[in-house]
């Protein structure tokens, strides 16, 4: 391994560890501020847990420990592999959240791949068709996307294709009342359909806006107009001067949506019900469960902090320029 590729993986290093410390301190620290009782939320509105079972309550999950402990305990633990256990769930952190981030990757993976190809190919064809019909209405259709809330746009899917047309189950990922193993792969895809179509669909607008620019950069250049000039068909114009300039910053821009995509997942997931991620972290934040919001917030930071540090790691691999001003 050369010194500049070391000297690179550990600046990234060093950053994540420290983006990792302020993160838990600024979370617990939030938690803390919240106007939420965790012992409440636990027992929910029952009136006949008395003082003395709320204090055993309290007592059982360390709540009755000044905040500085309770935070130095909890890091101790984690640096040592135990993560604590959820309040809500009744189980390890880490086991909760393996669970529910598979089924949130489901859901992420499937429209990050839409979002990208469909971004990347709209905008290409905007690009070209620069001031034409084609490219007002894609660049109408995208700024519509920018300023339409997640939430309202899976509103609008459910009332449309799950309730009036009747295509789609309204929310879950599974039948309702069967059992885990009576789960076909087809119940789980219908059910995945309509949170991937309106992630998905959110996630095309920034990808092929930045496409469609890069694109008609590349179509104002010397050597395209040269390659006009000569009788070069569009077609061959395209595969061989405009995807290989653009297609480097929309993959670096499809890696670092990542923070987007996982911010609207939880949207998504709230709105159709999906028991991901995104679902348990507002459950835990409603709920005041620390161990399990705190477990959340280290993975979607790495989770984030991957699809940057790939950004930068394709562009050091593909663009030989970003090397040599490393090295210089």
């Amino acid at each position: 391994m050369k010194k500049s590729t070391r000297k690179f993986l550990f600046q990234r290093f060093f950053k994540l560890i420290t983006l990792l410390i302020a993160l838990c301190v600024v979370t617990f620290i939030l938690m803390e501020l919240s106007p939420i009782d965790p012992v409440t939320a636990y027992v929910g509105a029952s009136t006949k847990v008395g003082a003395e079972q709320r204090a055993l309550i309290a007592e059982h999950w360390g709540l009755n420990r000044p905040p500085v402990e309770r935070f130095m305990a909890w890091f101790t633990s984690i640096l040592q592999g135990d993560w604590g256990t959820s309040m809500i769930y009744r189980r390890p952190v880490l086991e909760v959240i393996g669970q529910k981030f598979l089924s949130s990757l489901a859901l992420m993976g499937i429209a990050w791949i839409l979002s990208g190809i469909i971004g990347f190919i709209l905008g290409i064809v905007a690009g070209i068709k620069e001031g034409k019909l084609a490219d007002k209405l894609i660049s109408a259709y995208c700024h519509i996307l920018i300023s339409t809330p997640t939430f309202w746009l899976g509103i609008l899917f459910i009332m449309v294709f799950a309730v009036q047309l009747g295509w789609f189950p309204v929310a879950m990922s599974t039948p309702i009342g069967v059992l885990a193993e009576d789960v076909s792969l087809l119940d789980r895809l219908s059910h995945l359909v309509l949170p991937a179509l309106t992630l998905s669909v959110l996630g095309i607008a920034n990808i092929c806006l930045h496409t469609r620019e890069k694109t008609a950069d590349v179509m104002r250049t010397d050597y395209v107009l040269f390659a006009k000039a000569r009788g070069e068909s569009s077609r061959s114009i395209v595969f061989n001067h405009v995807i290989k300039n653009v297609s480097l910053p929309a993959v670096t821009l499809q890696f670092l949506s990542f923070s987007e995509l996982f911010g609207g997942a939880i949207f998504v997931e709230q709105v159709f019900s999906y028991p991901g991620l995104g679902h348990a972290v507002v459950q835990s934040g409603l709920r005041g469960d620390l161990p399990l919001l705190m477990g959340i917030a280290i993975i979607s930071l790495i989770f984030v902090y991957t699809g940057n540090l790939t950004a930068d790691i394709l562009y050091r691999v593909i663009d030989p320029r970003i090397r040599e001003e490393v090295k210089a």
